[in-house]
């Protein structure tokens, strides 16, 4: 809730009623008294009034979705303007009188620009404009483009081809994704939004690395996030086939040679994946992997599949440790111990039911972790990742 700065008596609410989230002007009443954003592109962030409470800025993917300016909103007549410029992220602060703004953006083209904004007559002043920091690394920047889903959504997609490719040659392939809520993966930012090489190291090392954004993503509205409801996994695998299909008909792809990767809700897609579509990766790595749903947090898992009792099918079609005497190819687990999130049982349930079945899987845990493996044995996390990929892949 935010009050007008010179009329207390109304506020600006942000909803998704409309399937986008957007701003509302209300009276205390309660009553609507106007739509002030409207479009299929989602209000990401709201920063605040300008010194007379007439403008309001905020930032929003009207642009892209994987795309953020920062826009200025006549609150009376509901007009807006862009202050940032192009296909980028821009990340932006504000002056408490609304003249000026100070803009932090990179492309996937550019590594950082900083600038000094005149909100009235758009003149922009360079303060920084940073060298690409790669420069000296034999690394290309990825390709962004996107491909069809089922249901006709565009799915982002992020490409590195091996450094020094040879069109000539069938190279090895790792896929990486999340999909689940509240995440994006690919933005028109440096590096195309990865905050780290590792895609670019191991497409160094002579892989085809491939990163996508499956519908039940954040960022792209209610609908696109909801498909996903009381049946998670299911639209991700769909989206996933999608780019299995479109990898196949890379010339240059190793089909009988790809591997899949994902941590948190990439690693339930990831086993989910790997037992109801057999075969089709050689090889996954899976990390704090959600296997059960009954096991997780009741707000995330109540809000997605509502309750075990009223969706008992869509549970049982996500106790993936059910499914472990179908997994074909080569399967990491890695967990933290102190996981407070996905706690370790998910993970000890499914290599439970593996050797009762007699199923092989591989199993990493890094004590003193939580969900994420941070600081320096980070490094160890992803070598042995790396390492499980050169091994079964190459």
């Amino acid at each position: 809730m935010l009050f007008l700065k010179n009329d207390p008596s109304k506020f600006i609410w942000q909803s998704n009623r409309d399937g986008w989230n957007h701003l509302y002007l209300y009276d205390l009443n309660g009553k609507v008294l106007k739509q002030l954003t409207k479009g299929n592109w989602e209000v990401l962030d709201v920063k605040g009034f300008n010194a007379k409470g007439d403008q309001l800025f905020y930032v929003s993917t009207e642009e892209s979705p994987i795309t953020r300016n920062l826009y200025k909103l006549n609150v009376k007549s509901g007009k807006s303007n862009r202050i940032t410029q192009g296909r980028a992220v821009h990340n932006t602060q504000v002056s408490t009188s609304g003249n000026t703004v100070i803009d932090n953006y990179s492309s996937p083209e550019q590594p950082r620009v900083i600038q000094l904004i005149e909100t009235a007559t758009a003149k922009t002043k360079m303060l920084l404009k940073a060298v690409n920091p790669l420069s000296a690394f034999a690394t290309e920047n990825s390709s962004i483009f996107t491909i069809k889903s089922n249901s006709g959504d565009d799915l982002y997609c992020s490409l590195y081809k091996p450094v020094g490719y040879d069109s000539t040659k069938k190279y090895p392939v790792i896929v990486y994704w999340y999909g689940g809520s509240h995440a994006q993966l690919i933005l028109n930012s440096w590096n195309a939004g990865a905050g780290d090489y590792w895609f670019r190291y191991m497409a160094e090392r002579g892989y085809v690395v491939l990163t996508i954004d499956t519908r039940g993503s954040d960022n792209r509205g209610k609908a696109f996030e909801q498909s996903m409801f009381r049946r998670a996994g299911d639209v991700q695998m769909e989206d996933m086939m999608k780019a299995v299909d479109y990898l196949k008909g890379l010339p240059y792809v190793d089909s009988a040679n790809m591997g899949l990767f994902g941590w948190s809700f990439g690693g339930f897609g990831t086993v989910d994946f790997m037992v109801t579509h057999p075969g089709i990766f050689k090889a996954a790595v899976a990390g704090g992997p959600v296997i059960n749903w009954k096991f997780y947090e009741v707000m995330y898992t109540e809000r997605y599949m509502d309750t075990p009792q009223e969706n008992p099918e869509g549970y049982a079609a996500t106790d993936l440790s059910s499914k472990v005497d179908q997994l074909k190819g080569k399967l990491l687990l890695i967990h933290g111990m102190q996981d407070p999130v996905v706690v370790q049982q998910h993970s000890v349930d499914f290599v439970k039911k593996a050797v009762d079945k007699g199923i092989q899987v591989d199993y990493m845990i890094y004590p003193g972790h939580e969900h994420n493996v941070i600081g320096k044995d980070r490094t160890h996390l992803y070598q042995k990742v790396t390492d499980y990929f050169m091994q079964n892949l190459k």
